[in-house]
């Protein structure tokens, strides 16, 4: 599985100014789970905003991070996102009560 971090220079939103704008895109993202899309969370804080993406493989990731995404981005929030992308072998979940281990 792979992480990619996406970081947007903006100034914080109030919370539900946040939240109105995050539920306004959501369906983009839900319809990228045939594309390998596993979830996103979305990012709102002193240092911007922005979203935690967990994808199937980096070929994935890949191939949603384009070049024309990115100048989209750049449009609706004024600055150029940085991502930047991890692979994870082992998460802890606390709400299933389970260690995974990624082969």
């Amino acid at each position: 599985m792979i992480i990619a971090v996406v970081q947007i220079p903006m100034p914080r939103r109030p919370r539900e100014a946040a939240i109105a704008a995050q539920t306004k895109s959501a369906p983009t993202y839900r319809a990228l789970a045939d594309k390998g899309l596993l979830r996103k969370d979305y990012l709102n804080g002193d240092a911007g905003g922005g979203g935690v993406y967990y994808w199937t493989s980096r070929a994935a990731a890949e191939a949603w991070y384009t070049p024309e995404w990115r100048s989209k981005a750049k449009e609706t929030f004024g600055a150029e996102p940085i991502v930047t992308f991890y692979e994870t072998y082992v998460t802890v979940d606390n709400v299933s009560g389970e260690t995974i281990v990624r082969k």
